[in-house]
């Protein structure tokens, strides 16, 4: 005997949220998914696609709480799935960055500086 997958009624059914950061505004959505929902699934049911249409699942990196996941990953109650943009600057480079703004006095950068310095 074969059972049907339970239906789409409120009490099957958990939220989740999905978020994407761009530089100038930053989009979180809230969406109610049913048991077993996969991290593809869940982004497809919240349409952000057609907010920021840039977003393509097959070359961007997604996560839950800041951890990469795959796309196939079945997602809990609560969870905060995040698109993540590719990188735009090399990591390398953007450390520099940071350790020559640090150096220059900012307070970020007192860290650096030996105890009896700061």
């Amino acid at each position: 005997m074969h059972s049907m997958p339970p239906e789409d009624t409120p009490g099957t059914m958990f939220d989740v949220e999905i978020c994407y950061a761009l530089p100038e505004r930053q989009v979180l959505l809230s969406v109610a998914v049913p048991p077993g929902t996969t991290v593809r699934e869940a982004i497809e049911r919240s349409r952000i696609v057609e907010q920021c249409p840039e977003i393509d699942l097959s070359t961007q990196a997604v996560g839950i709480f800041g951890k990469i996941q795959p796309l196939d990953t079945q997602v809990s109650a609560g969870d905060r799935i995040e698109i993540y943009r590719p990188l735009t600057v090399d990591p390398k480079l953007a450390r520099q960055r940071r350790v020559t703004k640090s150096r220059a006095g900012s307070v970020e950068g007192r860290r650096w500086h030996a105890k009896e310095r700061r």
